[in-house]
């Protein structure tokens, strides 16, 4: 199909046209942003095995073969996942506006990124027929989809999501790598809003206390792990080893500091690897985030922002306004509502619930209970998630000693035994292109967990899950096996179930979403401290196994932990 370009497709009637960002065209994907000049969509295609590829990449995503050619294709598409937008996140480009996953009908396991333009932000529905529209923006041409007349009335059915949960391999050999490490310190720092300090000293901090409760000295350590190293955006990193070993004063075996890796806690499990492997004996793994304080610098002016083009995963979101994750979680969890019929009631139950163990916890940020009224009442950020749907951004870092499992011996506290970890990473690595009916990347290491145990989840005693958003939390709730998918809502039972005398407390922190997003770490030190029982007044009782999840997305990990 041939497309007009518009210069100007509103994202809602009435709006000015945005200013986007503008996407970084690399050797293989400028074909794809050039294409609209001639009004017609292209779509990398092999020529041996016909299948499309996309986002533009050098191999076929089937065949893996190479010398990919760009064909045109209908432009036609259905919408498989969408959420209307009313977050402020860039200053030129006004909601509200929907960002929606779209299926192209010549293969619906193609999928985009986009904006659904000229029409009511209210009228999207998932399974609406759409066709491609151009917008031109600077050298680029912007496929965004509209509503599609001529197929108004298709009842075409919704192309079923990809299946992101196959087997997970089996053990190799029956000697676990789990066996020979153990976790023998932690240590937080201060964690607060806006604290305005130097992310280093927060890491520091961390990293001293850790150290102390283990009964070490830095003299001991001989391996440091961090995530996500040098190259992280500003507000997400202490900035990497380096200025870790000069402030530490630390000459290791053994570094560690990268993004690419199974969630944050994947700094953790390098960190075990390296131990197991006799490389080191004592690793100390940290994780950095000052995030409340680089927003407010950016508002104040005394951060300038960059403002370059959109690379790397963003070159296909930031075009359409979609800067946060909770646009790309919100769009999987309105297929999960389409799919399961589900509502913003399962999501509002974790949130009460959740808030109801950080009111038990004098470190949380938010401690005034929440009830489900508080939770509809509040503004929303993109839907279905509200503001109580969302983490809290804080300051503050988290720090956690791995030891060999020799050396557990005299540690003045309770060492916490690994039982299992799960990494398999089951689906491709995107936020768009594999499952869409919950969050990518939580069924591959859930599944791979249970292979390596003989554990089973009725012998969990509590859960540490990543809870960037409440449905993070849902995603692995059902992907760790707690309840079958789509079964979450009644799993929950209006939220007894999580509770700290449920069958399966959740979070007993608070979590992210009222003790503070620390990305992932909160959630390893509040299962160490839980199973040392040493959790204060929201301690679980007989808390002897606890699943730690981290990250999804792009990608994540878990941890089966246990009490020596």
């Amino acid at each position: 199909m041939k497309s007009s370009t518009s210069p100007a497709s509103d994202p809602a009637p009435g709006d000015r046209a945005p200013t986007r960002p503008l996407p970084q065209a690399t050797l293989v994907s400028r074909g794809f942003w050039a294409s609209g000049a001639e009004g017609v969509l292209s779509i990398l295609r092999c020529p041996s095995c016909r299948a499309y590829t996309h986002p533009p990449t050098a191999r076929c995503r089937v065949c893996h073969g190479g010398e990919l050619g760009y064909e045109p294709v209908s432009g036609n598409a259905v919408v498989l996942g969408f959420t209307i937008n009313h977050q402020q996140w860039l200053a030129d480009f006004p909601p509200p506006y929907v960002v929606a996953v779209v299926a192209l009908v010549e293969d619906s396991a193609v999928r985009l990124t986009t904006n659904v333009v000229n029409c009511d932000p209210d009228v999207v529905r998932i399974g609406m027929p759409v066709r491609v529209v151009f917008e031109k923006a600077g050298d680029v041409y912007l496929p965004l989809f509209e509503p599609d007349p001529g197929r108004a009335d298709s009842t075409d059915p919704v192309p079923e999501p990809l299946d992101a949960a196959p087997e997970s391999p089996a053990m190799l050999t029956s000697r676990k790598f789990e066996d020979r490490v153990a976790l023998t310190g932690v240590g937080q720092s201060r964690v607060g809003r806006r604290l305005m300090v130097d992310p280093v000293e927060l890491a520091v901090e961390a990293a001293e206390a850790a150290v102390a409760d283990a009964g070490l000295t830095m003299a001991d350590i001989d391996g440091v792990s961090t995530y996500p190293g040098r190259t992280a955006s500003p507000g997400m990193s202490e900035g990497g080893v380096p200025p870790l070993l000069e402030a530490l004063g630390l000459r290791p075996t053994w570094i560690n500091g990268a993004g690419d890796t199974n969630g944050q806690a994947g700094a953790i499990i390098a960190g075990m690897l390296a131990v197991s492997a006799g490389l080191c004996r004592h690793v100390l793994c940290v994780r950095t985030v000052w995030e409340a304080s680089h927003a407010a610098m950016v508002r104040d002016g005394s951060w300038e922002p960059s403002t370059g083009r959109a690379t790397h995963m963003m070159e296909e979101r930031a075009p359409y306004g979609a800067m946060s994750a909770a646009n790309w979680i919100g769009i999987h969890a309105s297929q999960y509502f389409h799919r399961y019929g589900a509502d913003r009631s399962l999501l509002g139950t974790i949130a009460v619930a959740t808030r109801e163990h950080a009111v038990r916890n004098p470190e949380a940020v938010y401690r005034d209970p929440l009830t489900l009224d508080d939770y509809y009442n509040a503004r929303i950020v993109t839907t279905p998630f509200g503001l109580y749907d969302c983490d809290v951004p804080v300051d503050g870092a988290v720090a956690v000693v791995v030891s060999a499992v020799e050396a557990v011996d005299g540690c003045p506290q309770p060492p916490v035994l690994v039982e299992a970890v799960g990494t398999h990473i089951s689906e491709r690595l995107s936020w768009d292109q594999g499952t869409l009916t919950h969050e990518p990347q939580t069924w591959g290491p859930a599944r791979h967990l249970w292979t390596r145990t003989s554990l089973r989840p009725a012998d969990v005693d509590l859960a540490l899950l990543y809870d960037g958003f409440t449905f993070n939390a849902v995603s692995w709730l059902e992907a760790l096996g707690f309840c079958g998918p789509g079964e979450a809502a009644d799993f929950l039972d209006g939220g007894r179930a999580i509770r700290l005398d449920g069958v399966l407390p959740l979070n007993p922190h608070g979590g992210q979403l009222s003790a503070g997003r620390l990305h992932g770490f909160g959630h390893v030190r509040e299962a160490m401290l839980q199973l040392r029982m040493q959790a204060g007044d929201r301690q679980v009782a007989d808390a002897d196994v606890a699943v730690v999840t981290t990250g999804g997305g792009a990608p994540g990990s878990a941890l089966l932990l246990r009490r020596a």
